[in-house]
């Protein structure tokens, strides 16, 4: 069965730092490319950042200059460093990619940013 397994969240200070990562059960996750999206009760979910195939990086404009994703293929993980963190940021964060039509989701991690 393929996994994600999403892991890092947890409870920060409005500009605070946390790194999330994703790791995959199987290296094909490395030929393709990976996103982290958020989701706030009662709104839809959110791409926030992707890393193509090629290395190529997007972001939402609300992160920009704050968030960084990244990829180790040795350990078949992408990272989201976050930092600044704002209390806008609170959300469930899931790390998804598209797999021969299929997409895939981890369970989420809860980032909260509140002081």
């Amino acid at each position: 069965q393929v996994l994600l397994e999403e892991s890092g969240g947890g409870l920060v200070q409005p500009g605070g730092s946390l790194k999330l990562s994703c790791r995959s059960s199987t290296t094909t996750f490395n030929t393709v490319a990976m996103n982290w999206y958020r989701q706030v009760p009662g709104k839809e979910r959110e791409l926030v950042a992707k890393i193509a195939i090629g290395g190529a990086l997007e972001y939402i404009d609300s992160v920009k200059g704050r968030f960084t994703i990244s990829r180790d293929r040795a350990k078949i993980t992408v990272y989201l460093q976050m930092n600044d963190l704002r209390p806008e940021d609170t959300a469930v964060y899931y790390c998804n990619t598209n797999l021969f039509g299929r997409e895939y989701w981890g369970q989420g991690t809860q980032v909260t940013v509140s002081s």
